[in-house]
């Protein structure tokens, strides 16, 4: 049988798997791999360095700059995706007729080109882009990035046509299968690939709560500051975060609050071995995008789960989880779980959902199947 091969152009560099958007593409690579597809990588580079470990895993990797600069933003396209586009990465897509899998709006600014018709071509939609940039846009704490973030959301949602050129669109979550199945003819819902093999939660008690997120995204500086200022606000349980690029707000509020401890800057490891041993991994979100990492991370690793319905608005996962939107049921929540056991029913209940939807290996099978 001959090996199949798969070009894979990703957003940015995969490893080490530190956040949402990359964990996505670095697990659904690992899969790939271990079935036998022979990948080859092309990664847009922007501050993170060369990666050996994708060396080892994939037949090749290649690295493109992202063309930034202020000029990008007077182009008609948007910003995430003009500044990904490179002849050298299509030089290298028409060397072979191999399939190519864009990971995410951000990398199909050569979707649409002629040189690549007849290819079997696929898309991993990883959020519907311009009510993330949308939901940003909101949350955005100064008048520049408001402006940026609507700016690019209309250019996303103009720009969003494209992906009728793919031969199938891989939707993340069940809401955006049902977004894009509305507007494009082959929609397939693949869930997201994650760092977690099977449901292994702790026994005992821990004796914090926590929540992590890459601190200097808006959305997740509002989640944390929200934690910080009201939902926690003399309750007496402690709250970790975790996280990097922290606000000055943020980091204000954590020195005012007594039972509250910032870890920046903190090794992929570590935030995995304090999702492992909190009571309660807290995860409030104020947008309804796509699907959170790191939920599913807690979900299969952690404890209890208090979180709000944007979370996992659209996920099917509310079952598995405590889910209040109001500030007191939440801290009633988080109060009650601190001194319940994660087991039983509920335990069972996480095995039967997440081990079945969200096998890393039989989603990979999925893809390969959808490459003929």
């Amino acid at each position: 049988m001959i090996e199949p091969h798969l070009h894979i152009v990703s957003f940015d560099v995969p490893a080490p798997p530190s956040y949402g958007g990359v964990i996505d593409v670095y697990y659904k690579v690992k899969a790939l791999v271990e079935l036998g597809v022979k990948v080859h990588l092309h990664c847009f580079q922007y501050g993170r360095s060369k990666a050996k470990e994708l060396d080892r895993m994939c037949a090749s990797v290649h690295y493109y700059p992202r063309r930034t600069g202020k000029l990008q933003l007077l182009n008609a396209l948007p910003y995430v995706v003009v500044s990904r586009r490179s002849e050298q990465l299509m030089d290298r897509l028409l060397a072979d007729d191999h399939p190519i899998l864009f990971e995410g709006l951000h990398c199909c600014y050569h979707l649409g080109d002629p040189r690549l018709s007849g290819r079997r071509r696929l898309v991993r939609a990883h959020n519907v882009e311009h009510d993330y940039y949308g939901a940003l846009a909101k949350a955005a704490n100064s008048t520049f990035r408001r402006g940026y973030f609507i700016n690019e959301a209309h250019k996303l949602q103009r720009f969003e046509p494209v992906l009728a050129e793919a031969d199938q669109v891989l939707a993340i979550s069940p809401k955006d299968q049902a977004y894009f199945g509305g507007h494009f003819p082959r929609v397939a819902h693949i869930p997201a690939f994650h760092a977690s093999e099977k449901v292994d939660v702790p026994e005992g008690l821990g004796d914090f709560a926590f929540y992590h997120g890459a601190l200097g995204v808006a959305e997740n500086d509002q989640a944390a500051q929200h934690l910080v200022r009201i939902v926690f606000k003399d309750l007496p349980v402690k709250l970790v975060i975790a996280g990097s690029d922290a606000s000055a707000d943020l980091k204000r509020a954590v020195a005012n609050a007594s039972n509250v401890e910032l870890r920046e800057d903190i090794g992929t490891e570590e935030i995995h071995g304090l999702v492992r041993t909190a009571q309660v991994n807290v995860l409030p979100t104020f947008q309804s995008t796509g699907i959170k990492l790191k939920l599913l991370l807690c979900l299969f690793t952690g404890r209890h789960v208090v979180c709000n319905t944007p979370m996992i608005e659209g996920t099917g996962l509310a079952e598995l989880c405590h889910v209040h939107d109001d500030v007191t049921g939440m801290r009633n929540s988080i109060l009650a779980n601190m001194s319940r056991p994660a087991n039983g029913e509920a335990l069972e209940a996480r095995v039967k959902v997440l081990e079945e939807r969200f096998s890393n290996r039989r989603n990979a099978e999925r893809i390969v199947k959808l490459l003929r």
